[in-house]
């Protein structure tokens, strides 16, 4: 087992870290060689396995990510934005194949992961599930397909703990409609309409985000006419479709000559 590929988690006590972590436990293609928190976290310096209430898995969690990324062959990355940005310039240093699920970055944070994938591997995907990324192939195909008769609606839930709307995923479906249908989603994009808003404008795409207990994942993609609507539709029930396209991506990149990637290039999609 210890020629296999090495994997790192970062944010290790997250939702994610821990269902990033039992998945890479129980793969055959990879094994989990370290884990990440904040300097200060009651996780620090224990066995990852006796902080999830089970039993040990021999990787203490630490605070130092580029004594960790050192030994590693790949990182996982569902943190924050500022976090993230601080693991792609570690992870350029270490030459590890960085894979970035986190949402909500800046342009400047985006900026920031393109410099560092000048020097490793970067995969970033607003979501690394295998159906959303088809949904989004789909999205751009429907959009190219029907005119502005039609109105596009994105609308997408997630659970009461998520920080940024829209979800990242959301805006992956906004861009692929705007793609398809030849412009920029800058331009063209609604977000959070309140009060007297007046009518809808012409070609625009709509945002709406819901937010309430523990939903996963829920995105909709709507195209409404006079007299008729097409819904594309993706559901998530079960965070491990995140955490399996993210390890599918961290072992595809280890092929991988430096750049920024995405699950696209991943799925060959």
């Amino acid at each position: 087992m210890t020629n296999l590929p090495g994997l790192v988690v970062t944010g290790a006590s997250g939702r994610m870290g821990q269902m990033l972590m039992r998945t890479i436990q129980d793969s055959d293609k990879c094994r989990l060689v370290g884990a990440v928190e904040r300097k200060g976290h009651d996780w620090v310096g224990r066995d990852v396995g006796e902080c999830m209430g089970g039993a040990p898995m021999g990787v203490i969690v630490s605070d130092d990510p580029l004594e960790t990324f050192a030994h590693a062959q790949g990182v996982i990355d569902f943190t924050a934005p500022a976090a993230t940005v601080e693991f792609a310039a570690i992870a350029a240093q270490a030459r590890v194949v960085h894979v970035i699920g986190t949402t909500g970055m800046s342009a400047d944070d985006l900026g920031k992961i393109n410099a560092a994938a000048r020097h490793a591997v970067v995969v970033r995907a607003g979501n690394m599930s295998l159906g959303v990324n088809l949904l989004v192939q789909l999205t751009k195909k429907v959009a190219a397909a029907l005119d502005e008769d039609f109105d596009i609606e994105v609308i997408e839930a997630h659970h009461n703990k998520k920080v940024d709307a829209p979800s990242g995923t959301a805006l992956m479906l906004g861009e692929a409609a705007a793609e398809g249908r030849g412009v920029s989603l800058e331009n063209v994009s609604d977000r959070g309409r309140d009060g007297i808003t007046g009518a809808r404008e012409r070609g625009h795409i709509g945002f709406t985000a819901i937010r309430g207990g523990d939903i996963v994942g829920e995105h909709d993609v709507l195209f409404a006419a006079a007299g008729e609507r097409v819904i594309l539709r993706h559901v998530a029930t079960d965070r491990a479709v995140f955490a399996r396209g993210a390890l599918k991506a961290a072992l595809w990149g280890l092929g991988q000559k430096p750049g920024e990637y995405d699950m696209m290039d991943v799925l060959g999609l």
